[in-house]
């Protein structure tokens, strides 16, 4: 395999996907305050317009590109704008996803469709058309899924279906560019859930608006773990010890964890008093500028497990840790037959 050597960020030219709102804005901002060229795509041209200005303002160096990561014409536009004002691209993070929430026997085969060609077929465009500009100079490729592409989430059902698929391509692609001796790292980030504006701009099929189940975590720790991989080769980075626990717990009992996540989410859902969004994003895009979104619960400021994991001389001590948590957990939810709480 060929040795992957990438550059530090104040020396990348970085292209980042859903750039106008939640972990796409935040790590556009972080990643120019670093020193790296930014290239911002979304749909919202308006909320583009204004974060590129907000960063070359304070001395960083942007640029905006208007596209639909659904349309493969506007990847490849994505990828030429960026190579003609920069020379190249050394970072691709394909952050763009949309959300539906509700029963799936209630959603219309074209919003599944709809969501697929924004959360799946927009993260394979933009993951080969970078493969394809990287092959000989090296880089990096950097994939959003999430805690749900290793178990689904009830009332999610689609959305899970969709980051699962992100998994196995991504899995697949790192195979194969290994196998050419591409000099090119694909990291799969997998979050748990994270107060971005994901809920107001879900489309909803329940009667209520769209829940996030516990622990939730502020979207600047996803855009740390997304620039630190853009600089550091890594497989695959769970954001959130909720994340890493409960995909451990689905390998280990995974009949009780589908019991214990439909007794969750259906408390949850029957609980909410969230309004049903009108502004959804799955057809058109949504409101733009925001990181953050309007989760009313607790917002944990950052993951030690994260932190830990990314710094190879306590990541093994961590892990070991949480793999006895986890344990400890798994034993417990076996005796007691109750839902597990966040880690």
């Amino acid at each position: 395999m060929a040795d992957v050597q990438l550059k530090p960020l104040d020396q990348q030219v970085i292209v980042i996907t859903g750039a106008s709102s939640g972990i796409g804005l935040a790590t556009a901002r972080k990643a120019a305050s670093a020193g790296a060229r930014v290239v911002l795509a979304s749909r919202n041209g308006e909320a583009l317009d204004s974060v590129t200005r907000d960063i070359n303002r304070q001395g960083g160096t942007a640029m905006y590109v208007v596209a639909d990561v659904g349309r493969r014409e506007d990847v490849e536009r994505i990828a030429e704008h960026a190579t003609d004002r920069f020379g190249g691209i050394d970072t691709w993070v394909n952050n763009a996803g949309v959300l539906t929430y509700g029963p799936l026997l209630r959603m219309p085969e074209a919003d599944a469709r709809r969501l697929f060609d924004t959360n799946f077929w927009g993260l394979v465009s933009g993951s080969l058309v970078a493969a394809r500009r990287m092959e000989r100079s090296g880089g990096a490729i950097i994939n959003l899924g999430s805690e749900e592409s290793d178990l689904a989430v009830m009332l999610h059902g689609m959305y899970a279906a969709s980051k699962h698929a992100v998994k196995g391509f991504t899995d697949a692609l790192r195979m194969e560019l290994h196998a050419c001796d591409a000099p090119i790292s694909v990291t799969l980030i997998k979050p748990a859930g994270i107060a971005t504006p994901i809920l107001e701009h879900a489309r909803s099929y329940a009667d209520s608006g769209p829940v996030l189940p516990p622990p939730v975590y502020a979207p600047e720790e996803v855009a740390n773990a997304i620039l630190w991989a853009a600089s550091n080769p890594r497989r695959e980075i769970f954001v959130g010890g909720a994340s890493w626990g409960m995909s451990v717990l689905r390998r280990m009992m995974p009949g009780a964890t589908d019991r214990m996540n439909a007794r969750v989410m259906s408390a949850m859902d029957r609980m909410s008093s969230e309004p049903v969004s009108e502004g959804d994003n799955l057809w058109a895009a949504g409101e733009g500028g925001k990181v953050r979104g309007n989760h009313q619960g607790y917002v944990m400021r950052r993951s030690l497990y994260t932190r830990a994991s990314m710094h190879p001389v306590i990541a093994s001590v961590a892990l070991g840790l949480a793999g006895l948590l986890a344990l400890s957990l798994a034993n417990a939810a076996l005796r007691n037959r109750e839902p597990i709480p966040g880690l």
